[in-house]
């Protein structure tokens, strides 16, 4: 197995939001804002090698979208979803899976392009990973979220016939049940996912709905995709919880259950939004789990 980091840009949020009920005075020692109270955020996905899959998780915010909606979030940096692939000696017509963490506009917009007057899968050879807790979350949003899940992004995947499910475990929360639990998606396969052997799947919902988490066995080494669960490295300390987040005391929760397992196991997770660190490690002391070590994925 090869895994790669695909950069596809970076974009700024707001430095509050980001950081919850953290106050400034202490997360702009880790993150600086700008005049604006903005902060610098990557949008950092994984690409997987393994015999003949080649799969991509998340794939950023995209291109399709109008001059006003991106002038929210000032998009730079030299690096694009394409660029990326290619330095690594890929194309998208190369990918045969795309794992969706969810299903929020900086992780999914990628997935669809414009193709003249119409809106088509960028990955025409692959198949669309969502689960369907998630996907009826995504459709049928919350008024709060709903600015997150833009139907353009979503929608063409299945309505292309690309669209799967990961099978989701057997306990159900029912805070978290959709409106309507049918949704139109009754003949959409489900299974346990592209799966080679060395990836599975951990389902957290306090970020949304139904997030998913890829895991991955990489010869004695585990390495945990943690998307917007922990966003970037100092969001490993348990107060560091996402004004974003729908449900922050579950997402305290599955924090705290997760970095202890992390500590214990020697995880490395790999950081989807850090500016700066693309991994890390994290230990247990005196104030609870903390960040380790931080480096590059091409350094394990």
């Amino acid at each position: 197995m090869k895994l790669h980091t695909i950069n596809t840009g970076f974009f700024k949020l707001d430095g509050g939001a980001m950081f919850g009920v953290v106050p400034k005075v202490i997360w702009n020692q880790l993150n600086p804002a700008d005049e604006n109270n903005l902060c610098n955020w990557a949008m950092r996905c994984l690409l997987i090698e393994e015999g003949d899959k080649l799969i991509l998780v998340d794939n950023g915010i995209g291109n399709k979208q109008d001059a006003r909606f991106f002038s929210h979030y000032y998009l730079h940096g030299e690096e694009s979803l394409d660029s990326s692939l290619k330095k690594n000696g890929f194309s998208r017509d190369d990918v045969t899976d795309v794992v969706l963490t969810h299903l929020h506009f900086d992780h999914c917009g990628g997935s669809v392009v414009r193709e003249g007057d119409k809106l088509v899968p960028a990955f025409k050879n692959a198949r669309f990973w969502s689960n369907q807790r998630h996907w009826q979350w995504a459709v049928l949003p919350n008024d709060r979220e709903k600015a997150s899940f833009l139907k353009e992004n979503i929608l063409p995947i299945k309505e292309a016939g690309q669209l799967a499910f990961i099978r989701l475990p057997e306990k159900r929360d029912n805070r978290f049940a959709a409106q309507d639990e049918t949704g139109g998606i009754d003949n959409i396969p489900v299974s346990d996912g592209p799966l080679p052997s060395q990836l599975s799947f951990r389902f957290v919902d306090g970020h949304t709905a139904g997030m998913m988490l890829p895991q991955i066995k990489a010869g004695e080494k585990t390495i945990v995709f943690v998307a917007d669960l922990i966003p970037s490295a100092a969001h490993v300390p348990l107060p560091y919880v996402m004004a974003y987040d729908m449900f922050p005391l579950t997402t305290l929760e599955e924090k705290k259950s997760f970095l202890s397992e992390a500590a214990s196991g020697d995880y490395i997770l790999y950081l989807e939004h850090d500016p700066i660190d693309e991994c890390c490690t994290v230990k247990t002391g005196e104030r609870g789990v903390r960040k380790e070590e931080t480096f590059r994925l091409s350094d394990i």
